[in-house]
C-alpha cells in the first residue's frame, strides 16, 4: 500500500472529506465533519485510525506495527506503521472499522444526511 492507494480508499467512502486542519503535512479524513483517519505526508508512512478500545489493545499485542495513537487518545486510536508487515486487506478492514466507529456515533441528523448522499 502507498499513500495514494490509502487516500483513494478513504475518499471513496460516503460523506468523506480530506483536509489539512493542523499543518500542510497532516492529511485528515473526516466523515460528516468527524475525523476517522489521518496521516503525515512527510517521514515514515503511518496512519492513525479510530478503534474500539478492546480491539485496539488486541491489535497492538498481535502486530508490532500497531502502536498506541500518536498524539491521539491512546485508548481510542491506533497508529499503524505501513511497513509491509500487515496485509493491505487488513489495513483496509481497519479503515472500514474506523469509519464505522465514527458513523455509529454521529447524531441522528448527520446519519440521515449521510444516508441521502
Amino acid at each position: 500500500m502507498n499513500i495514494e492507494d490509502f487516500r483513494q480508499y478513504c475518499i471513496s467512502k460516503k460523506g468523506v472529506t480530506e483536509e489539512f486542519p493542523f499543518d500542510e503535512t497532516t492529511l485528515v479524513f473526516k466523515v460528516m465533519g468527524k475525523m476517522f483517519s489521518l496521516t503525515d505526508l512527510e517521514g515514515d508512512f503511518t496512519i492513525n485510525l479510530k478503534c474500539d478500545p478492546e480491539l485496539a489493545i488486541e491489535l497492538r499485542e498481535r502486530y508490532p506495527a500497531v502502536l498506541p495513537g500518536y498524539h491521539m487518545n491512546k485508548r481510542l486510536w491506533n497508529t499503524v506503521v505501513i511497513d509491509g508487515s500487515i496485509p493491505d486487506k487488513l489495513i483496509y478492514e481497519w479503515v472500514d472499522h474506523s469509519y464505522s466507529q465514527v458513523v455509529d456515533k454521529l447524531p441522528k441528523k448527520l446519519k440521515n444526511e449521510l444516508d441521502t448522499l
